[in-house]
């Protein structure tokens, strides 16, 4: 995945829809908590079984809502100008020392 692409393609939907005024990082970040919530109402109810075998139907959708996080996301980490492959990464390597066995 080529976030920087990704970012790219992006920031030329937000701003051939003149969108820019509201991608203030409170924005996105808000969106992106909105998307999430969306995400875990596909799961709500669910047993831990059913959760791990959704229908063809409930994992398409599933995918759509992770999309939609990620590309807040990504959009979040461009107006706080962060890296989002550099922010993973220490994050990842932050996890390896902590919770090595």
């Amino acid at each position: 995945m080529n976030l920087q692409e990704l970012t790219q393609r992006l920031h030329q939907i937000r701003d051939n829809n003149e969108w820019r005024g509201f991608h203030s990082p409170k924005n996105l970040a808000m969106a992106a908590s909105v998307e999430m919530a969306e995400l875990v109402e596909i799961f709500q109810w669910l047993s831990e079984d059913q959760s791990r075998q959704l229908p063809a139907d409930k994992l398409a959708h599933a995918g759509q809502e992770i999309g939609d996080v990620v590309l807040y996301l990504l959009l979040l980490c461009s107006e706080l100008g962060l890296d989002m492959d550099q922010v993973v990464r220490a994050k990842l390597t932050d996890s390896e020392r902590r919770f090595a066995r």
